[in-house]
């Protein structure tokens, strides 16, 4: 007797949502992608459709400027404002410390070397040398349409890594090509039973992507 599996129904893995559609957004399915209904997403800047712009902190005794990359941000960028701040000083250059807008640490700049994490720049000396607390602020503007969803991956490396939103519906694209789909991105409790997890995920990498989905409001029960 043959053997008949159901696909999985738009939204069955929802247990609640805040009123109206406060737990919902419209998400831009990037291109190459192919998933069912209720897998876990990964939210993508597209960097040249993000803003950025940078300040130094008044105060600062170097006069040495930042200078923004083109684009000045990777696909990982987070909206709000980078700190970048001066941990060595040394004559015609120095290390800045670079903290994204939770405070943690991305990485050590060098002054007169281009950094590229998930903000771009490069730091030069001026005719006063930087001192150790000199800072600067690079405010980055994310908002909801400059982000791109792909199936969480968590063995990538280009932000696919970090879980941020659900799939409410499958979704298939080719190359250049995007869809719009609804996706869950704050708000809500869904059964973690009946999630689509990429195959062969291990209990440490799906703590991972559970925690950073609570981060974002979505709690998997």
């Amino acid at each position: 007797m043959p053997v008949f599996y159901e696909a999985r129904h738009a939204g069955e893995f929802i247990l609640t949502e805040a009123n109206g559609r406060r737990s919902r957004e419209n998400l831009t399915i990037a291109e190459n992608q192919e998933f069912q209904a209720g897998t876990i997403l990964a939210l993508i800047a597209v960097p040249d459709a993000v803003t950025a712009s940078v300040s130094a902190v008044h105060g600062n005794t170097g006069d040495g400027a930042l200078s923004l990359a083109d684009p000045a941000v990777s696909a990982k960028a987070k909206n709000g404002d980078y700190r970048v701040v001066c941990i060595e000083a040394a004559a015609g250059g120095g290390k800045f410390k670079v903290e994204d807008p939770s405070g943690v640490g991305i990485g050590t700049a060098t002054v007169g070397t281009a950094f590229n994490r998930e903000v771009k720049f490069t730091i030069a000396a001026g005719s006063t040398d930087f001192v150790v607390g000199d800072a600067f602020t690079i405010t980055v503007g994310v908002e909801a349409g400059d982000y791109q969803a792909v199936a969480y991956d968590p063995e990538g490396a280009d932000g696919g890594e970090v879980a941020g939103a659900i799939a409410i519906y499958g979704a298939k694209t080719g190359a250049g090509e995007t869809v719009k789909i609804a996706g869950l991105v704050r708000d809500c409790e869904v059964n973690g039973h009946i999630l689509a997890w990429p195959e062969g995920i291990t209990a440490e990498k799906k703590a991972a992507a559970i925690a950073a989905l609570a981060e974002a409001g979505i709690i998997v029960r």
